[in-house]
């Protein structure tokens, strides 16, 4: 899986040719990964933050970030604004090492706590990115496995959140100007029929 991440990543510019051969793959135990503190200045929660907040209030820590708290796909979207003096080796280690967690992001029992993760460079013309450069899209089967997974500073209990993830936002906030979350249900989806399960036009008919 490292090698397609390093392909993935080369996609964007962000390689730097030397050296990219030298960093090492993710650690396969996120169990052995450092716990890092939470960052100083957080801003303060807004309705939805708060709103989260009062719900694990209410049913406790361990039933919010248990695997069957919530059930049906949750998608998790995180948009990177990086530091002017990012290099592009450090860029593409962020997204590397931000792929991985599909693999590194797992409950003490080894239950995977990611659908998939999906990632690309801003590439919209109309001018409303405001100055994000690349975004993810993580997929999750529960509310349950998204609450254990994004952490702090939502959940702090030990234990009951995810240390590879937490890792890695620790390594990561030293090459980021910036960073955008949002959250959503997939409560509905549409889609235009199939060209094989569309209904037969009339083309040609005359009354």
């Amino acid at each position: 899986m490292t090698d397609r991440i390093w392909t993935a990543a080369a996609g964007f510019g962000f390689l730097a040719a030397a050296g990219a051969a030298t960093v090492a793959p993710a650690l396969a135990d996120p169990y052995s990964l450092p716990i890092a503190s939470s960052p100083p200045g957080v801003a303060p929660p807004d309705a939805a933050a708060v709103a989260v907040q009062q719900v694990m209030a209410q049913v406790g820590a361990a039933t919010f970030t248990a695997p069957d708290f919530r059930p049906g796909l949750v998608r998790h979207v995180v948009l990177f604004r990086f530091l002017k003096s990012a290099t592009p080796f450090q860029r593409a280690e962020v997204v590397r090492r931000f792929l991985e967690l599909a693999v590194d992001s797992r409950r003490p029992d080894g239950q995977p706590l990611v659908v998939s993760i999906e990632t690309g460079a801003q590439d919209s013309g109309e001018g409303q990115d405001e100055g994000y450069e690349i975004g993810f899209l993580v997929t999750f089967r529960s509310e349950g496995d998204r609450n254990y997974y994004v952490g702090r500073p939502v959940v702090n209990q030990p234990g009951l959140f995810d240390p590879a993830h937490d890792a890695f936002k620790a390594f990561a906030a030293p090459y980021l100007a910036g960073t955008m979350v949002f959250d959503y249900r997939v409560a509905a989806e549409v889609a235009p029929p199939s060209a094989a399960g569309a209904p037969k036009g009339k083309a040609g008919h005359r009354k």
